[in-house]
């Protein structure tokens, strides 16, 4: 019995090993997305600033609608009025992003977040920045979108003519979209051995495995669950 269970405990090991090389080389498949975003660059406040897509073209242009900036720390501005126009070929069900001031040294002092809902290709839309808190009278400024959200699982700024990924999960974080489908690649498993009593054996998924304990020969079949 003793060595019956030596046995089972070592199948379950090579199962667990089994496991972890398929859940190891489904990660390896799974492909990643990279963002190929451009920097937004900052402006004067009298030009307007452009936000880009995850793939690096312009998808939202911003301009400031409040012109009395000049605040203090001691006096600081609570909040700023912008009008963010879509630039891009989709329509936004959900669009949100910072809008960020510097002084004359280029020095940050401020930053407030601003979102709006379905904004279609050409189209503006005046939004404010609650929980802006301006300490300086700046002199450039820019905008970055945290979330572009479209009408369709398509990613936001996709290529045209590209068809959208089936059943693509779409999710932003900060300057960052990114769209993941299941993988269909199939793992590729590498060599395993059973040890028995020092002894190694080959253990192939499928293969039976006969092995006599006392007058009594035991067969194992080790295989992958469905």
């Amino acid at each position: 019995m003793r060595v019956v269970s030596l046995i089972a405990a070592s199948v379950f090991l090579c199962c667990v090993a089994m496991q972890a090389h398929a859940q190891e080389a489904t990660t390896a498949a799974t492909p990643v997305a990279i963002d190929t975003r451009a920097n937004e660059t900052r402006v004067p406040l009298a030009e307007p600033a452009v936000a880009f897509d995850i793939n690096g073209r312009t998808a939202l242009a911003g301009r400031l609608r409040t012109t009395a900036l000049m605040s203090t720390p001691e006096s600081p501005v609570r909040n700023a009025r912008i009008v963010i126009e879509n630039r891009s070929d989709a329509f936004y069900t959900y669009a949100s992003g910072w809008a960020t001031f510097y002084d004359g040294e280029g020095i940050r002092c401020g930053e407030g977040l601003w979102k709006l809902e379905a904004l279609a290709p050409t189209e503006a839309a005046e939004v404010d920045t609650p929980g802006l808190r301006l300490t300086c009278s700046p002199a450039t400024w820019r905008i970055v979108a945290i979330n572009l959200v479209t009408r369709t699982s398509e990613l936001a700024g996709s290529a045209e003519g590209t068809s959208p990924a089936p059943a693509a999960a779409t999710t932003a974080t900060d300057a960052t979209i990114v769209s993941t489908a299941p993988a269909t690649t199939r793992p590729q498993l590498r060599p395993l051995e059973i040890n028995v009593n020092g002894k190694t054996l080959p253990l192939q998924p499928g293969n039976p495995l006969e092995i006599t304990v006392g007058k009594e020969r035991v067969r194992i079949v080790v295989s992958t669950a469905p």
